[in-house]
């Protein structure tokens, strides 16, 4: 009865284990994936924003767009920003926090007051921060996930 009751406490802790274990790992596997959605969001407007940032210059409804687009981008950023990394992804993260806030400070310096300074936008480092952002992507799908 004795060696019944403890090979059933040792499967019991085992199988404790094994869920920690997963649950680590589908925490870490969230995380990934909304770093990498973050990264490709900014990635896809930096790739079109010289397109965007021409056609607003002429075009009201094209420069509302983007203003909003930008605003947007403040509210996701600080979303982002409030997320509690997995322990295998800190370092990392921090580091995605740190950009994150240069962009922040970026595009507060062309939007001012909710309203987009085209002139202040086209001379910005916001393109130039977004790029260092994305640079991060290979290490954070490469955390030994």
């Amino acid at each position: 009865m004795r060696k019944l009751m403890l090979i059933l406490l040792m499967l019991s802790t085992l199988m404790l284990s094994a869920c920690s274990i997963l649950e680590k790992a589908n925490n870490s596997l969230e995380y990934v994936n909304q770093a990498t959605e973050h990264i490709n969001r900014l990635s896809t407007f930096a790739e079109q924003a010289p397109q965007m940032i021409k056609d607003a210059a002429t075009n009201p409804e094209a420069k509302q767009k983007l203003e909003n687009q930008l605003n947007d981008f403040k509210k996701e950023i600080e979303q982002f920003n409030l997320i509690n990394a997995p322990s295998i992804a800190k370092d990392i993260h921090q580091q995605l926090v740190d950009k994150n806030k240069v962009l922040l400070q970026e595009i507060n310096k062309v939007v001012e007051n909710g309203h987009l300074a085209l002139d202040k936008l086209q001379n910005s480092q916001i393109i130039t921060t977004i790029n260092d952002i994305t640079s991060l992507i290979n290490r954070i799908n490469n955390l030994g996930l």
